[in-house]
């Protein structure tokens, strides 16, 4: 079986991949995010997706590995809602969700040295209208602080939202669904005893 390493600094992954029971090991990447004038949302994520990938693959020295890299972002009115640069950010955001329905996309990529496969999973998420003072208490946390679109649904986050439709793992990082079936295309099993 082909080793796999993770390139995410993301324990939410990590914590994805370990409850599927995927043998992995970490790798730390360093990429430009910044989205490319007039780039679209879907393309944005895969191509963060497929950048992550390779250059983890580039750090690999076992030519028989491949390396997983994803990437996730909330997508409103197709405007992408990274991570809040500040409280005031972080409110404006909470607020633009507040009462509306939102696209959550995560990609996700597998870099082997003979190819590079990419799989986008989007899923829609509505949120209930959110009150003044609980998006304050909300930023107190510390929760949206590092989190695309301000909030997380495994979190705290999660009482903001009214229904989900798609994948709830997609929404926290890695669709789990699509993963396994690409590590299964690579011989690169799951359910096994022994994971990070």
């Amino acid at each position: 079986m082909p080793a796999l390493f993770l390139a995410s600094a993301s324990p939410r992954r990590r914590e994805l991949l370990t409850q599927i029971g995927v043998p992995f090991s970490l790798l730390s990447v360093s990429i430009d995010e910044t989205p490319a004038v007039a780039e679209s949302p879907d393309a944005y994520v895969q191509r963060l997706a497929r950048e992550k990938a390779l250059a983890g693959l580039a750090l690999v020295g076992d030519a028989s590995a491949c390396v997983l890299g994803a990437d996730t972002t909330v997508v409103l009115d197709q405007q992408i809602l990274c991570k809040p640069a500040d409280k005031a950010d972080a409110l404006a955001m909470l607020q633009a969700l507040s009462g509306r329905e939102h696209q959550v996309m995560t990609a996700v990529a597998l870099a082997s040295q003979s190819d590079c496969v990419v799989r986008l999973v989007t899923s829609r998420v509505r949120f209930r209208s959110i009150r003044p003072d609980e998006m304050e208490a909300y930023w107190a946390s510390g929760e949206p602080q590092d989190k695309a679109g301000s909030y997380a649904i495994q979190g705290w986050g999660a009482i903001f939202v009214s229904t989900l439709e798609g994948s709830y793992s997609g929404v926290v990082g890695l669709p789990l669904c699509e993963t396994a079936q690409m590590l299964d295309a690579y011989g690169i099993g799951y359910w096994t005893k022994s994971s990070v």
